[in-house]
């Protein structure tokens, strides 16, 4: 009988322990992650002005370089270094005295000429009837009349000598050759300049109006030709648009200008064009060099649809789609056509309807079909362990956590 309870008890405990190695301890619940959090962008029509930016950079209206048509010594300097002038305005005064000699001399030798060619004259006509009625020899007479003429063509040759004598002495009178700013003098007093020198005496650079060059590819002058073609930029003229100028800090010069399609000839190394806008500048505000971007207005259009640029995906084929969140809080890839950049946005074309809301900030591993919390893009995000703020997920290999004490076994 004692033995009989032994092996009960032994049994007994045997398949407790069996029991409880079954069991085992029990699994921690899985904990339900939410939705992970987006911030997004909801699509609402607004007035958008469409217009073009070109850069360029301003270049002169007219350069002339001034430099001495005779030689001599230089007296004087008769303007004021970085001062307006006018075209014609006498410059440097360069010593006439030979020059008006010279005028001299050509003045008596016409004169002689003069004199000489009257002499001929009175026999040329003297011998002219005594031809006629053979009271000379004709070929007396064809010598005399040949003189005459001869005489004629000194005097000419003496009224051309003199001209050039008095406009050498006119040339001692350096001008300016147009009206603009001057430079600095590159010669002082006293020194010997000879006609036709490299070296200039002055710039004169005419700045009102100015020019703003704008090197674009053949294919936007193609793009703007259609565009004005089809009376979607404003006329200045049969050829010209209207075109804004923006300045270096960003404001807008207030004179408008004129982007002139005439004249344009294609860089045959680049395959670009060089586009020519003019612009008034009477308080020479502008100036040469400068680095400008003009503005084409082509109207506005009153209910456009603009896509934060942040929140626009690209493929290697260059199309461009985004991540909306549907009525069902699930996302979804959505294809899209950029029309042009507007800012830190673009203008959409298609793919995109009023009441979109378009993902611009979230979690990693966005996929489409994933199940999301939308909230407003400029709100904060929830910080981590916050009642709907996504939970990461376990790196993989990590360590399980602990179970919870006091959890049950089966």
């Amino acid at each position: 009988m004692h033995g009989f309870r032994v092996e009960f008890r032994t049994s007994l405990l045997a398949s407790a322990i069996a029991a409880l190695g079954a069991c085992g301890p029990a699994a921690p619940p899985q904990a339900q992650r939410p939705p992970p959090e987006v911030g997004v962008v909801e699509m609402q029509p607004k007035p958008f002005e469409l217009s073009t930016e070109l850069p360029g950079r301003t270049a002169a209206y007219r350069v002339a370089e001034v430099r001495p048509q005779v030689s001599g010594i230089v007296q004087k300097r008769l303007f004021e270094e970085g001062s307006t002038v006018t075209a014609g305005q006498a410059l440097y005064q360069i010593d006439p005295a030979p020059y008006r000699a010279t005028a001299q001399r050509a003045a008596a030798e016409l004169k002689r000429a003069q004199a000489t060619a009257e002499v001929a004259r009175l026999k040329a006509e003297r011998f002219a009837p005594l031809a006629r009625s053979g009271a000379v020899a004709k070929q007396d007479n064809d010598d005399v009349q040949a003189g005459y003429q001869q005489a004629l063509a000194n005097v000419e040759a003496a009224r051309a000598a003199l001209e050039t004598a008095r406009i050498d002495v006119q040339y001692t009178l350096v001008q300016a050759p147009i009206a603009g700013v001057i430079s600095e003098s590159y010669i002082t007093e006293g020194a010997l300049v000879t006609a036709g020198q490299p070296q200039r005496l002055a710039q004169v650079t005419q700045l009102d109006p100015i020019y703003v060059d704008i090197q674009r590819p053949t294919s936007d002058l193609l793009l703007l030709r259609r565009e004005f073609e089809a009376g979607r930029l404003e006329r200045a003229g049969p050829d010209t648009a209207k075109i804004e100028l923006v300045q270096e800090d960003g404001g807008v010069y207030p004179q408008p200008g004129e982007l002139k399609f005439s004249g344009v000839t294609v860089d045959e190394g680049t395959g670009s064009v060089n586009l020519r806008a003019v612009y008034p500048n009477p308080d020479h505000h502008l100036l040469p060099g400068m680095y400008v971007r003009g503005r084409l207005r082509e109207g506005i259009e009153p209910a456009a649809l603009l896509v934060p640029q942040r929140a626009v995906t690209r493929d290697a084929e260059g199309h461009a789609s985004v991540l909306v969140v549907g009525a069902d809080n699930t996302l979804q890839v959505r294809l899209i056509e950029t029309r042009r950049a507007a800012g830190d946005a673009w203008l959409v074309g298609k793919g995109l309807a009023v009441g979109d809301r378009v993902v611009v900030r979230g979690p990693l591993r966005l996929m489409p079909g994933m199940p999301v919390t939308a909230v407003p893009a400029d709100a904060p995000p929830a910080a981590p362990g916050a009642p709907g703020a996504p939970s990461a997920p376990p790196a993989p290999g990590a360590t399980p956590p602990a179970a919870p004490k006091g959890a049950g076994h089966g």
